[in-house]
Protein backbone atom coordinates (compact mmCIF):
# COMPACT_ATOMS: atom_id res chain seq x y z
CA UNK A 1 0.00 0.00 0.00
CA UNK A 2 1.10 3.56 -0.61
CA UNK A 3 0.41 4.69 2.95
CA UNK A 4 3.29 5.03 5.36
CA UNK A 5 1.17 5.22 8.48
CA UNK A 6 3.87 4.07 10.83
CA UNK A 7 6.13 6.93 9.76
CA UNK A 8 3.23 9.33 9.87
CA UNK A 9 2.30 8.51 13.45
CA UNK A 10 5.91 8.54 14.59
CA UNK A 11 6.36 12.14 13.44
CA UNK A 12 6.29 15.10 15.79
CA UNK A 13 2.78 15.98 16.91
CA UNK A 14 0.76 19.02 17.90
CA UNK A 15 -2.28 19.33 20.16
CA UNK A 16 -5.51 20.29 18.45
CA UNK A 17 -8.15 20.49 21.16
CA UNK A 18 -7.71 18.12 24.09
CA UNK A 19 -4.57 16.21 25.07
CA UNK A 20 -5.44 12.94 23.33
CA UNK A 21 -6.21 14.55 19.97
CA UNK A 22 -2.77 14.72 18.36
CA UNK A 23 -1.93 15.28 14.72
CA UNK A 24 1.42 15.92 13.01
CA UNK A 25 2.67 19.47 12.90
CA UNK A 26 1.78 21.16 9.64
CA UNK A 27 -1.82 19.95 9.56
CA UNK A 28 -4.77 22.31 9.76
CA UNK A 29 -7.18 21.37 12.55
CA UNK A 30 -10.02 23.33 14.06
CA UNK A 31 -12.40 22.41 16.84
CA UNK A 32 -16.12 22.87 16.23
CA UNK A 33 -19.43 22.40 18.02
CA UNK A 34 -22.31 20.54 16.39
CA UNK A 35 -25.76 20.66 17.97
CA UNK A 36 -27.70 17.40 18.03
CA UNK A 37 -31.14 17.62 19.63
CA UNK A 38 -29.86 20.54 21.70
CA UNK A 39 -26.77 18.61 22.85
CA UNK A 40 -23.36 20.08 21.96
CA UNK A 41 -21.07 17.58 20.23
CA UNK A 42 -17.34 18.23 19.97
CA UNK A 43 -15.99 17.79 16.44
CA UNK A 44 -12.74 18.49 14.61
CA UNK A 45 -12.20 19.48 11.00
CA UNK A 46 -8.86 18.19 9.71
CA UNK A 47 -7.03 19.07 6.49
CA UNK A 48 -3.51 18.72 5.21
CA UNK A 49 -1.73 22.05 5.52
CA UNK A 50 -1.32 22.25 1.76
CA UNK A 51 -5.13 22.06 1.44
CA UNK A 52 -6.02 24.31 4.39
CA UNK A 53 -9.21 26.30 3.87
CA UNK A 54 -10.04 24.71 0.53
CA UNK A 55 -13.44 23.21 -0.26
CA UNK A 56 -12.70 19.50 -0.64
CA UNK A 57 -14.49 16.16 -0.83
CA UNK A 58 -15.24 15.25 2.75
CA UNK A 59 -15.10 12.11 4.90
CA UNK A 60 -16.91 11.86 8.25
CA UNK A 61 -15.69 9.21 10.68
CA UNK A 62 -17.96 7.14 12.96
CA UNK A 63 -16.40 5.04 15.72
CA UNK A 64 -17.76 1.88 17.26
CA UNK A 65 -18.89 0.81 20.72
CA UNK A 66 -17.14 2.83 23.41
CA UNK A 67 -14.88 4.55 20.88
CA UNK A 68 -13.65 8.14 20.95
CA UNK A 69 -12.77 10.30 17.97
CA UNK A 70 -9.03 10.31 18.63
CA UNK A 71 -8.92 6.50 18.43
CA UNK A 72 -9.02 6.69 14.63
CA UNK A 73 -6.63 9.52 13.94
CA UNK A 74 -4.44 7.25 11.78
CA UNK A 75 -7.01 6.93 8.96
CA UNK A 76 -8.17 10.52 9.54
CA UNK A 77 -4.64 11.84 8.99
CA UNK A 78 -4.11 9.60 5.97
CA UNK A 79 -7.36 10.81 4.36
CA UNK A 80 -6.57 14.47 5.10
CA UNK A 81 -3.08 14.25 3.63
CA UNK A 82 -4.57 12.63 0.52
CA UNK A 83 -6.66 15.72 -0.22
CA UNK A 84 -9.85 15.28 1.79
CA UNK A 85 -11.51 17.34 4.48
CA UNK A 86 -11.98 14.98 7.43
CA UNK A 87 -14.49 15.43 10.24
CA UNK A 88 -14.22 13.47 13.48
CA UNK A 89 -16.63 13.82 16.38
CA UNK A 90 -17.70 12.25 19.65
CA UNK A 91 -21.23 10.97 20.15
CA UNK A 92 -23.34 12.51 22.91
CA UNK A 93 -22.10 11.60 26.36
CA UNK A 94 -18.65 10.58 25.12
CA UNK A 95 -15.32 12.40 25.18
CA UNK A 96 -15.88 16.12 25.53
CA UNK A 97 -19.34 16.09 23.93
CA UNK A 98 -22.27 16.99 26.14
CA UNK A 99 -24.69 14.34 27.32
CA UNK A 100 -28.46 14.13 27.54
CA UNK A 101 -29.83 15.61 30.77
CA UNK A 102 -32.46 13.70 32.73
CA UNK A 103 -34.21 14.57 35.98
CA UNK A 104 -32.37 13.29 39.04
CA UNK A 105 -35.78 12.62 40.61
CA UNK A 106 -38.23 11.39 37.95
CA UNK A 107 -41.09 12.31 40.28
CA UNK A 108 -40.12 16.00 40.28
CA UNK A 109 -42.78 18.38 39.03
CA UNK A 110 -41.99 20.19 35.78
CA UNK A 111 -43.42 23.29 34.12
CA UNK A 112 -46.03 22.79 31.43
CA UNK A 113 -45.56 26.08 29.60
CA UNK A 114 -42.12 25.42 28.10
CA UNK A 115 -40.44 28.24 30.03
CA UNK A 116 -37.06 27.82 31.77
CA UNK A 117 -37.08 26.16 35.15
CA UNK A 118 -34.68 25.01 37.84
CA UNK A 119 -34.28 21.30 38.43
CA UNK A 120 -31.69 18.83 39.61
CA UNK A 121 -30.51 16.83 36.64
CA UNK A 122 -28.08 14.05 35.82
CA UNK A 123 -25.99 13.99 32.63
CA UNK A 124 -26.15 10.63 30.85
CA UNK A 125 -22.58 9.56 30.08
CA UNK A 126 -21.05 6.66 28.19
CA UNK A 127 -24.20 4.84 27.18
CA UNK A 128 -24.34 3.08 23.82
CA UNK A 129 -27.64 3.72 22.07
CA UNK A 130 -27.36 3.21 18.30
CA UNK A 131 -30.44 5.34 17.63
CA UNK A 132 -29.02 8.32 19.52
CA UNK A 133 -25.65 7.89 17.85
CA UNK A 134 -27.30 7.67 14.43
CA UNK A 135 -29.11 10.94 15.22
CA UNK A 136 -25.79 12.53 16.14
CA UNK A 137 -24.25 11.35 12.85
CA UNK A 138 -27.15 12.85 10.91
CA UNK A 139 -26.60 16.15 12.75
CA UNK A 140 -22.91 16.15 11.81
CA UNK A 141 -23.80 15.66 8.12
CA UNK A 142 -26.34 18.50 8.32
CA UNK A 143 -23.73 20.73 9.95
CA UNK A 144 -20.94 19.77 7.56
CA UNK A 145 -22.69 20.82 4.37
CA UNK A 146 -22.63 24.44 5.55
CA UNK A 147 -18.91 24.52 6.31
CA UNK A 148 -16.47 26.28 3.96
CA UNK A 149 -14.06 23.31 3.77
CA UNK A 150 -16.78 20.85 2.75
CA UNK A 151 -17.84 20.02 -0.79
CA UNK A 152 -21.48 19.14 -0.11
CA UNK A 153 -21.72 17.28 -3.42
CA UNK A 154 -18.93 14.87 -2.42
CA UNK A 155 -19.55 13.52 1.07
CA UNK A 156 -18.33 10.12 2.24
CA UNK A 157 -18.68 8.23 5.51
CA UNK A 158 -16.27 5.87 7.25
CA UNK A 159 -17.52 3.65 10.04
CA UNK A 160 -16.02 0.86 12.07
CA UNK A 161 -17.71 -1.92 14.09
CA UNK A 162 -21.05 -0.57 15.40
CA UNK A 163 -20.06 2.72 13.76
CA UNK A 164 -20.11 0.92 10.41
CA UNK A 165 -23.79 0.17 10.87
CA UNK A 166 -24.43 3.71 12.11
CA UNK A 167 -22.71 5.17 9.04
CA UNK A 168 -24.68 2.78 6.84
CA UNK A 169 -27.93 3.96 8.47
CA UNK A 170 -26.94 7.58 7.79
CA UNK A 171 -26.22 6.76 4.15
CA UNK A 172 -29.64 5.12 3.78
CA UNK A 173 -31.34 8.23 5.12
CA UNK A 174 -29.32 10.94 3.41
CA UNK A 175 -28.76 10.85 -0.34
CA UNK A 176 -25.98 13.43 0.01
CA UNK A 177 -23.71 10.59 1.12
CA UNK A 178 -22.02 9.38 -2.07
CA UNK A 179 -19.57 6.81 -0.70
CA UNK A 180 -19.28 4.62 2.38
CA UNK A 181 -16.55 2.44 3.83
CA UNK A 182 -17.79 0.10 6.58
CA UNK A 183 -15.16 -2.06 8.23
CA UNK A 184 -15.89 -5.01 10.55
CA UNK A 185 -19.35 -3.47 10.63
CA UNK A 186 -22.38 -4.53 12.67
CA UNK A 187 -25.39 -4.00 10.41
CA UNK A 188 -27.67 -6.08 12.64
CA UNK A 189 -27.71 -6.28 16.46
CA UNK A 190 -31.01 -8.03 17.15
CA UNK A 191 -31.02 -11.17 19.26
CA UNK A 192 -32.93 -14.12 17.79
CA UNK A 193 -35.52 -15.88 20.00
CA UNK A 194 -33.86 -18.16 22.51
CA UNK A 195 -30.53 -16.29 22.47
CA UNK A 196 -31.01 -13.99 25.45
CA UNK A 197 -34.09 -12.22 24.12
CA UNK A 198 -36.07 -12.83 27.31
CA UNK A 199 -33.31 -11.23 29.35
CA UNK A 200 -33.24 -8.19 27.05
CA UNK A 201 -37.01 -7.77 27.44
CA UNK A 202 -36.82 -8.14 31.20
CA UNK A 203 -34.12 -5.48 31.33
CA UNK A 204 -36.27 -3.16 29.20
CA UNK A 205 -39.22 -3.65 31.54
CA UNK A 206 -37.09 -2.85 34.59
CA UNK A 207 -35.70 0.27 32.89
CA UNK A 208 -39.23 1.41 32.02
CA UNK A 209 -40.19 1.01 35.69
CA UNK A 210 -37.26 3.17 36.74
CA UNK A 211 -35.45 0.27 38.37
CA UNK A 212 -32.26 0.48 36.27
CA UNK A 213 -30.40 3.78 36.52
CA UNK A 214 -27.85 4.94 33.99
CA UNK A 215 -24.57 3.57 35.26
CA UNK A 216 -22.32 6.45 34.20
CA UNK A 217 -18.65 6.14 33.24
CA UNK A 218 -16.90 2.94 34.29
CA UNK A 219 -13.22 1.96 34.18
CA UNK A 220 -12.09 0.62 30.83
CA UNK A 221 -11.03 -3.02 30.75
CA UNK A 222 -8.52 -4.06 28.08
CA UNK A 223 -10.04 -6.30 25.44
CA UNK A 224 -13.64 -5.61 26.47
CA UNK A 225 -16.31 -3.41 24.89
CA UNK A 226 -16.84 -0.24 26.89
CA UNK A 227 -19.99 1.63 27.85
CA UNK A 228 -23.46 0.76 29.08
CA UNK A 229 -25.31 -0.76 26.18
CA UNK A 230 -29.04 0.00 26.03
CA UNK A 231 -29.87 -3.50 24.96
CA UNK A 232 -33.52 -2.98 24.08
CA UNK A 233 -32.33 -0.40 21.53
CA UNK A 234 -29.88 -2.96 20.16
CA UNK A 235 -32.80 -5.36 19.84
CA UNK A 236 -34.60 -2.94 17.51
CA UNK A 237 -31.49 -1.84 15.55
CA UNK A 238 -31.26 -3.35 12.08
CA UNK A 239 -30.20 -0.92 9.33
CA UNK A 240 -29.71 -3.98 7.11
CA UNK A 241 -33.51 -4.26 6.99
CA UNK A 242 -33.91 -0.65 5.78
CA UNK A 243 -32.16 -1.05 2.44
CA UNK A 244 -35.38 -0.53 0.51
CA UNK A 245 -34.73 3.19 1.09
CA UNK A 246 -32.14 2.97 -1.70
CA UNK A 247 -34.58 1.63 -4.27
CA UNK A 248 -35.83 4.96 -5.59
CA UNK A 249 -32.48 6.70 -5.96
CA UNK A 250 -31.30 7.59 -9.40
CA UNK A 251 -27.67 7.48 -8.27
CA UNK A 252 -26.73 4.72 -5.85
CA UNK A 253 -24.04 5.26 -3.19
CA UNK A 254 -20.78 3.37 -3.54
CA UNK A 255 -20.22 0.96 -0.65
CA UNK A 256 -17.03 -0.83 0.36
CA UNK A 257 -17.36 -3.48 3.07
CA UNK A 258 -14.17 -4.65 4.78
CA UNK A 259 -14.50 -7.79 6.90
CA UNK A 260 -12.11 -9.86 9.00
CA UNK A 261 -11.68 -13.52 8.06
CA UNK A 262 -11.58 -14.60 11.71
CA UNK A 263 -14.31 -12.26 12.96
CA UNK A 264 -15.11 -13.37 16.51
CA UNK A 265 -17.82 -10.91 17.62
CA UNK A 266 -20.52 -11.65 15.04
CA UNK A 267 -21.60 -13.98 12.25
CA UNK A 268 -20.55 -12.40 8.95
CA UNK A 269 -23.28 -14.26 7.07
CA UNK A 270 -25.82 -11.93 8.70
CA UNK A 271 -23.62 -8.84 8.55
CA UNK A 272 -21.27 -7.85 5.73
CA UNK A 273 -22.11 -10.76 3.45
CA UNK A 274 -25.85 -10.23 3.72
CA UNK A 275 -25.65 -6.49 3.10
CA UNK A 276 -23.23 -6.86 0.20
CA UNK A 277 -25.52 -9.34 -1.57
CA UNK A 278 -28.46 -6.94 -1.32
CA UNK A 279 -26.71 -3.80 -2.52
CA UNK A 280 -27.54 -2.71 -6.06
CA UNK A 281 -25.07 0.10 -6.67
CA UNK A 282 -21.29 0.22 -6.92
CA UNK A 283 -19.99 -2.18 -4.29
CA UNK A 284 -17.03 -4.22 -3.17
CA UNK A 285 -16.40 -6.58 -0.28
CA UNK A 286 -12.90 -7.40 0.91
CA UNK A 287 -12.22 -10.06 3.54
CA UNK A 288 -8.80 -9.50 5.08
CA UNK A 289 -7.27 -12.91 5.75
CA UNK A 290 -5.86 -14.03 9.05
CA UNK A 291 -7.24 -11.31 11.32
CA UNK A 292 -9.98 -11.01 13.91
CA UNK A 293 -12.28 -8.08 14.61
CA UNK A 294 -9.60 -5.87 16.16
CA UNK A 295 -7.02 -6.65 13.51
CA UNK A 296 -8.16 -3.68 11.39
CA UNK A 297 -6.82 -1.42 14.14
CA UNK A 298 -3.52 -3.24 14.52
CA UNK A 299 -1.76 -5.50 12.05
CA UNK A 300 -4.13 -4.69 9.15
CA UNK A 301 -4.49 -0.96 9.86
CA UNK A 302 -2.41 0.08 6.89
CA UNK A 303 -4.15 -2.35 4.54
CA UNK A 304 -7.66 -1.35 5.64
CA UNK A 305 -6.84 2.36 5.40
CA UNK A 306 -5.35 1.90 1.94
CA UNK A 307 -8.45 0.06 0.73
CA UNK A 308 -10.66 2.86 2.06
CA UNK A 309 -8.56 5.58 0.48
CA UNK A 310 -8.59 3.84 -2.91
CA UNK A 311 -12.38 3.60 -2.67
CA UNK A 312 -12.82 7.29 -1.87
CA UNK A 313 -10.41 8.30 -4.63
CA UNK A 314 -12.50 6.33 -7.09
CA UNK A 315 -15.93 7.51 -5.96
CA UNK A 316 -15.49 10.96 -4.38
CA UNK A 317 -12.73 12.64 -6.36
CA UNK A 318 -13.76 12.26 -10.05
Amino acid sequence: MRLLLALLLASQTALASYPEYKVPFGMAVRRATVMSEGIPLVAHVVQGQQHAGKRLPTIILCQGTGGLQHYHLAPAIAFANAGYTVITFDYRGWGESGGRLVLADPRARTRKDGRPQSAEVVEVRETVDPYEQATDTAAVIAWAVGEPEVDAARIGLWGTSLGGGIAFHAMLNDARVKALVAQVAAFETRQPPGAGLDQVREEAARRAHGQIPYAGPQPREPGKLHGQRIREKYQAWSPAEDMTRLAGRTVQPAVLIIDAEKEELMDLRYQGQRVYERLGGPKQRVIIPGIGHYGVYREALQQATGLALDWYDKHLKP
